[in-house]
């Protein structure tokens, strides 16, 4: 019963509950503002926001009709409103009078609350009260913020002694590990140095040759000389390109329904040709959002930027007969921006669908009007015309679609006629325009600009409820908008000008640093392992602090002044001290640093699955290195498509050189990924991917030792060991074929002791095959390369089981 008595009772406990609590923060509450003034300033961006958005955002974010209590902690405005009948949560200056603070401490009803399972710190507590003592300055988040270009840190003698500073980014490095109390790791011995650039670069090991050339080169500048030979290479557009098809989601397959095949080659050829060139990141960019509306273009360059136009196509599609127009434009719809905005922005848009961003400023009035950019794009006519119940075929028909050549092919085209034209001998002649006349057009998805639709803001979501108003194309609205960028009122902005917005200077109406920054931190995250900002696929709200958020902007700078020029960033990310550090971590920095986001090290991961498979068909010599072309169909198991249906299908693995082709022209069937990617991470690509998973698990140890890719390279590369590995000087063939094998894995001499180790493989393999020929017999019967007839099966099969353990090495399957 509530008495008088008791309200009094409870009154004077909750007195004494915040007299016992009050000294965890109220002893500085009466601090002199000189106290306070000499107190480190707290950054917003830095200390507060982080504490903010894991714990209290997601019940005191921006949309105050869902705000418990009404409150709101997103901003400056909304943090210091005054309530009804309630202190303002934050009063600036004043952290005894700030509600957030009394709640905070409360010990009884905590902030954030006992169920939500989340606790602050005594150290982040004090970080709020100190923050709102010192004016509870707000900062617009910081990836939201121009790049400021920052003077380069000085760094000591000492430490610039033991790690001499070659580039900018050195600076900012080592000023920071000194700051921490770190030392840099050392730079890596040369051989390491060698395989890191190739992985990198390429996205394949050094052929021992390579590295003996290297180690040899004792010029001051081999290492530059180095990394110019490789970022020439056309292996690199393939390294790199298997990076940004992650990010384009591309794929083989419409990854809806029946998971049909959809006509894309073309334009995974057309990336790997601008990459080739070195076409400038901005261009890329544009072509592919825009490539249909690109005026005053040469007729071949029209058709290459038709072909970049596919990027639009690349959504999962349905096909199925009684699939919902209306259901599927808005799931098209938002398809669209979700990729768009992740790629290229790094923002998470798709959370506007159904309300307002919680961690950002993005609404769903933001999402709808990003989404009417691509209202131009009809994606139905599959649907409406139902092309006489062909929507089941294998391979659907999505007009509009075009016949034409890549520009790779295009290229050698015209290099064999003219070669044709030069020879006199009649059947070279006739050879080599034979060959020319084998390049035959491949049909490619584009885009083509329609009368746009109409486009609603759809209440939660909701393609039944057309009840929203009407929206026209803009970007998000706390960014800018078209009219910025010169759009007349009166004109309706084009895919082509959303390119140019994203990258066109600020000055200039766009936000072109923004995006230039979620790609320059991406480009450190491939070669260091870690982005500047962890969070690679969200610079948002909700993603991690920057750690180096002077260094990214001065990177950011950097790039936008080399006129988005990606090999010239790469080099000079890859030239730098901190990008030859070793990656053996020391005990301090294990303990002070586990992940390496202060980067005392380089880093050290698992390859990616396509480089994995790669480097096992290099290391055997089967590797074939062409560029461009169709699609290649390895090895798969035999069922695996089995529940694939409308229609049924079977695999048909390559019975001819396509079956070597580097990983990055596999076929990708969205639903059913083929199974030695799966092992290794590669995503679906059903949605954007900015940073694979790792994950350690036996199939992928299965897929390494079993699949007939692997058992093939590895009896291919036993072949060559057997044939032309040779004798050591002690004369023993054993030992000079396993440190071959070991050489071409490793990318290195390797120790007695693992030649040992191997040997220790070869003997007990040699006497079970010789008690069971037929298993020797199979084993090296496995793959389309026929054995070599003239080794015994069963030396051939034993020396097969030590290639087969040197490809599943852990050094072998990981950059160091």
């Amino acid at each position: 019963m509530v008495t008088p008595a008791n309200i009094q009772r409870l009154l004077l406990a909750c007195v004494c509950t915040w007299i016992a609590a009050a000294p965890a923060w109220a002893a500085d509450a009466t601090s002199s503002p000189t106290a306070a003034e000499k107190r480190p300033p707290v950054s917003y961006n830095r200390d507060i926001r982080p504490i903010l958005a894991t714990n209290c955002f997601s019940c005191h974010g921006s949309d105050l009709k869902k705000a418990e209590g009404g409150v709101s902690l997103v901003d400056y405005a909304h943090a210091t409103a005054a309530r009804k009948g309630d202190k303002p949560a934050i009063v600036p200056g004043k952290p005894t009078e700030s509600v957030l603070i009394d709640r905070i401490f409360d010990a009884d009803e905590p902030m954030p609350p006992v169920e939500s399972h989340k606790q602050l710190t005594p150290q982040q507590k004090n970080l709020l009260k100190n923050w709102i003592e010192q004016g509870a300055k707000y900062q617009k988040h910081w990836a939201y913020e121009l790049p400021v270009l920052t003077a380069t840190p000085e760094v000591s003698p000492g430490i610039a002694q033991k790690s001499p500073p070659i580039s900018f980014q050195d600076n900012y490095i080592l000023a920071r590990l000194e700051a921490e109390g770190l030392s840099p790791a050392p730079e890596a011995d040369r051989a390491t140095l060698c395989r890191r650039l190739y992985q990198d670069l390429l996205g394949l090991p050094p052929t021992p040759a390579q590295l003996d050339a290297f180690l040899a080169d004792t010029k001051p500048d081999a290492y530059e000389r180095l990394v110019d030979t490789l970022l020439a290479s056309p292996h690199f557009a393939e390294r790199m390109a298997t990076y940004w098809f992650d990010l384009v989601r591309y794929s083989d397959t419409v990854g809806l329904h029946g998971d049909q095949e959809h006509k894309a080659s073309l334009y995974r050829d057309w990336v790997l040709a601008a990459l080739v060139k070195n076409m400038p990141h901005d261009q890329f960019i544009q072509w592919q959002l825009g490539g249909d509306l690109v005026q005053g273009l040469s007729a071949e360059d029209h058709n290459d930027a038709l072909v970049a136009s596919c990027y639009n196509r690349l959504i999962e599609t349905s096909h199925e007969g009684g699939a919902q127009p209306k259901e599927y434009t808005a799931i098209y719809q938002a398809d669209r921006v979700r990729n768009t905005s992740l790629a290229l922005m790094g923002a998470s848009m798709g959370c506007c669908q159904c309300h307002d961003h919680k961690y950002d400023p993005y609404t769903a009035k933001d999402f709808y009007s990003f989404g009417a950019i691509f209202a131009d794009i009809d994606d139905l006519e599959h649907l409406r015309k139902q092309y006489r119940g062909e929507n089941n075929r294998e391979v659907t028909l999505r007009e509009p679609e075009m016949d034409l050549l890549s520009p790779l092919e295009r290229l050698r085209k015209s290099r064999l006629l003219d070669q044709a034209a030069q020879e006199k001998d009649p059947a070279k002649k006739e050879a080599l325009k034979k060959e020319a006349a084998s390049f035959k057009p491949r049909t490619v998805m584009v885009s083509k600009s329609s009368k746009p639709r109409e486009v609603h803001l759809l209440p939660r979501g909701n393609w039944m409820d057309e009840s929203g108003p009407v929206v026209t194309p803009q970007v998000p609205a706390f960014l800018g908008s078209f009219a910025q960028l010169g759009v007349s009122t009166g004109q309706r902005p084009t895919r082509l000008d959303f390119g140019k917005w994203l990258t066109t200077p600020a000055a200039q109406g766009g936000c072109g640093e923004l995006t230039a920054r979620v790609w320059v931190n991406r480009l450190w995250y491939l070669f260091h392992g870690q982005g500047l900002c962890p969070s690679v696929d969200d610079l948002g709200g909700q993603g991690e602090p920057c750690t180096h958020p002077e260094l990214l902007d001065r990177l950011t700078l950097e790039y936008i002044k080399l006129g988005w020029d990606n090999r010239a960033m790469i080099r000079l990310l890859v030239t730098s001290r901190s990008y030859r550090m070793s990656s053996v971590p020391s005990d301090e920095m294990l303990a002070k640093d586990p992940r390496n986001l202060l980067f005392a090290r380089q880093g050290r991961w698992r390859l990616p699955a396509e480089h994995i498979r790669d480097g096992a068909l290099a290391a055997s010599g089967l590797l074939v290195s062409d560029i461009g072309g169709p699609t290649s169909r390895p090895y798969q198991p035999e069922g695996y498509y089995q529940h694939l249906q409308f229609p049924d299908r079977t695999y048909h693995p390559d019975a001819d050189s396509k079956q070597w082709k580097r990983g990055v022209y596999v076929h990708w069937q969205r639903m059913f990924l083929h199974p030695a990617l799966k092992a290794f991470d590669a995503p679906s690509r059903e949605d954007s991917c900015p940073r694979r998973s790792i994950t350690n698990t036996p199939s992928a140890a299965l897929v390494t030792l079993n699949d007939p890719t692997f058992v093939e390279a590895a009896r291919v590369l036993a072949e060559m060991a057997m044939k032309t590995g040779g004798k050591d000087t002690s004369g023993k063939d054993d030992d000079a074929r396993c440190r071959f094998i070991l050489r071409r894995c490793l990318s290195r001499v390797p120790t007695s002791d693992e030649v040992k180790i191997l040997l220790g493989v070869l003997a007990p393999s040699r006497k079970e095959f010789s008690q069971r020929p037929a298993d020797a017999a199979a084993l090296v019967a496995i793959g389309i390369t026929p054995a070599d007839k003239t080794l015994p099966p069963v030396e051939l099969a034993s020396f097969t089981q030590a290639a087969r353990v040197a490809m599943n090495l852990h050094e072998t399957l990981n950059r160091d």
